[in-house]
Formats: C-alpha cells, sequence, structure tokens
C-alpha cells in the first residue's frame, strides 16, 4: 500500500469531489464515484453478514468475496485495470453451486425473513443487485471489467441461496402468497 493516512480527514472532498487512485478527481455523485460507494457498502453488509452464525462453507465463500469486492472497488478507483479474472467467477459459482446442491427446488417465490442471518443475507443481496446496477450504469460509458461485472452477479446469486440455506437452519424460509383481490371490496 503507498501512502498511509495518518489523519483520516483531509478537507480535499469539500468541494464535493473524491480522488481516484491516478490522482484525478470525480464529482462525488460521478457514476464511478457511485459505483465504488454501492460496492462500499456491499462490503459492509457482508460484514454484518459474517457476524452471524453460519455454515463454515458460507463463511469462507462470504470472507473470499469481500477481498474480491475490495479488488473490484480498486479496479473503479484506478481505470482501466482489471484485477479480478473468471476464475474468481468459476471459484464462487461452483461454491454457489455446492451450497444449492442439498436444498429442494424452489416452487414459490420467497420473501426475505427465516431468521436473522438469512434476513442479512437477503439485505446484502439487494445491496448486491444496486452495486451491480450501478456498475451497468458505469459500463454504458466507460471501460468495466466484464468478470468483475459478472462477479458481482453470481455473487447476488449467491447471497440469495445463502439466505434459503440460513433461513432453513433458522426460523425457516418465508413464502410469499398471493392473496386476490375482489374488485369492489373494501380494504
Amino acid at each position: 500500500m503507498g501512502n498511509r493516512l495518518s489523519r483520516i480527514y483531509t478537507r480535499t472532498g469539500d468541494d464535493g469531489t473524491t480522488g481516484l487512485a491516478d490522482g484525478s478527481r470525480l464529482p462525488k455523485d460521478s457514476p464511478r464515484v457511485a459505483s465504488m460507494g454501492d460496492l462500499d457498502e456491499l462490503n459492509a453488509s457482508l460484514g454484518v453478514l459474517l457476524a452471524h452464525p453460519l455454515p463454515n462453507a458460507v463463511r469462507e465463500t462470504l470472507t473470499d468475496a469481500q477481498h474480491a469486492l475490495f479488488d473490484i472497488g480498486a479496479e473503479m478507483a484506478m481505470p482501466p485495470a482489471s484485477i479480478v479474472d473468471d476464475r474468481r467467477v468459476e471459484a464462487l459459482e461452483a461454491a454457489l453451486d455446492a451450497i444449492n446442491a442439498n436444498l429442494p427446488p424452489l416452487k414459490e417465490f420467497i420473501l426475505p425473513g427465516g431468521g436473522a442471518g438469512a434476513g442479512a443475507a437477503h439485505v446484502a443481496r439487494a445491496v448486491c443487485r444496486r452495486a451491480e446496477r450501478a456498475i451497468v450504469a458505469l459500463a454504458r460509458d466507460e471501460p468495466v471489467n466484464d468478470a468483475s461485472r459478472r462477479y458481482v452477479n453470481r455473487l447476488s446469486d449467491y447471497l440469495f441461496v445463502a439466505a434459503r440455506v440460513l433461513a432453513r437452519a433458522g426460523s425457516g424460509e418465508v413464502y410469499w402468497k398471493h392473496e386476490r383481490v375482489r374488485r369492489g371490496s373494501s380494504a
């Protein structure tokens, strides 16, 4: 790591900009900075999920994911860097297949819930989807590492399946029940 911060505040962002690793500055609401912020929030969400009791395989995959997300954030801060590659995507797919193997097929939609760990996994999944949308939006105008975009997409799938695993170990999966509303009835 290059420069170490001896002081947390620098005042350089007081003008509404933030610095990239190459020294350039962007508005804090630019698509690139928004992507970086959403990745940071996703990583923090994984930290909250990791604070819950988890199966060892899930804990290991989520810890690896935190490192991968930090690398993707570094790519965003150093365009056009490519750090994440297809091997990371493939490893995440293998981990997803492994935890999904013992689950019954889905026949209904699942609502977020099923215990504290499952709920935290669903929140992380939703944050992951937002981070993915920010990366896709950025990629319309600027080069983005395709493997990183795919990794974030696959991570949201992993988090959905992890939520199912945790719900089954917790209070059970919560299924959506479609209620038909009759026309003309009062609520």
